[in-house]
């Protein structure tokens, strides 16, 4: 019975050690409060998001994964960004057809108008 008793003393000892040494390694479990409601920890440049922005994006984790909400938001920004860049690059490709087509219809004199903007339809 002693010997059960001494084993069960040495057995709580160890858990005491063992418990202040993983206290003192990882802290005493303190919080960071949380986020105020309807706002987030997930950032992205107001513009020009590069491939580093989304990289760096972190979610925050919810009991099943990721807050849905948070990932939707990027997701929409990244369509947005990627839908206004495109539109540029068409407008960029469009511009030497446009070109080609003021210079074909420009007066013969050489003067045109500095006013004119060139109209896709």
């Amino acid at each position: 019975m002693a010997l059960v008793l001494l084993y069960l003393v040495v057995l709580v000892l160890v858990a005491i050690v063992l418990f202040g040494a993983a206290s003192l390694l990882f802290g005493r479990g303190e919080q960071l409060p949380p986020l105020p409601r309807a706002t987030t920890a997930t950032v992205l440049p107001a513009s020009g998001v590069t491939g580093a922005d989304v990289d760096a994006v972190k979610f925050t984790q919810v009991l099943r994964g990721y807050k849905t909400s948070e990932v939707d938001w990027v997701l929409d920004r990244l369509g947005r960004e990627l839908e206004a860049l495109r539109s540029q690059l068409a407008a960029i490709h469009a511009s030497p057809a446009a070109e080609a087509e003021s210079d074909a219809s420009s007066p013969p004199d050489g003067q045109s108008d500095a006013h004119q903007r060139w109209d896709p339809a």
